[in-house]
């Protein structure tokens, strides 16, 4: 038997590889370089989650829309009434007219007197409809109350320009502010977030 036969059990051990020098990377995971602090094992962190879905807090309403819901049901109430004083007032009317005996000429206009209390009694209930769909509506109950809130803000402009100071004015006043904040509560980003989230 040879000194060098690779079937000699009495043989030269195998060779090792030599050693690594310090600092240089060895086998498995790879290590980071100098001066990183060491990351851990397993796959990196996931980003934060949104906070909707199974477990999670719901989103909540953003203050200034929750300020602008509470402007739909309080305007909502002052429609219906004054669509209930329109109705009373133009009924009176028609009576004392036909005790007179001039009801046949103010049939039309009693007609279209209350035709206007019926609006603005309808107008308080798209109110009350948009308040209450703030909670779960999506972009169409948002165009619609951008919409709504507009053409508020130039009847509180109509108002003002013709109260003549009068009680038309005050009121023209009062719905300018709470069209204004109902139409800015509508057009920021955290209304578009609110009215776009998802919903489980």
């Amino acid at each position: 038997m040879s000194f060098g036969d690779p079937n000699n059990p009495y043989g030269p051990p195998p060779q090792q590889p030599p050693a690594a020098p310090p600092g240089a990377p060895g086998y498995g995971y790879p290590q980071a370089p100098p001066g990183v602090p060491p990351q851990g094992y397993g796959y990196p962190a996931a980003p934060p989650l949104q906070p909707y879905g199974y477990g999670m807090q719901p989103m909540e309403m953003p203050g200034l829309m929750k300020t602008a819901r509470v402007f739909l049901f309080i305007l909502a109430g002052l429609q219906f009434l004054s669509g209930i004083f329109i109705g009373l007032f133009i009924g009176a009317a028609q009576d004392v007219s036909n005790g007179v005996g001039t009801g046949d000429s103010t049939d039309s206009l009693a007609g279209v007197g209350f035709l206007v209390a019926a609006l603005v009694i309808g107008l308080g209930a798209l109110s009350i409809f948009l308040g209450v769909k703030f909670k779960n509506g999506g972009g169409g109950i948002r165009v619609t109350t951008i919409v709504y809130a507009s053409l508020m803000l130039l009847g509180s402009v109509v108002n003002i320009a013709n109260g003549a100071n009068g009680s038309a004015t005050f009121g023209g006043l009062i719905s300018l502010v709470m069209g204004g904040i109902i139409l800015a509560s509508m057009v920021g980003s955290s209304a578009s977030a609110w009215f776009g989230r998802p919903r489980y």
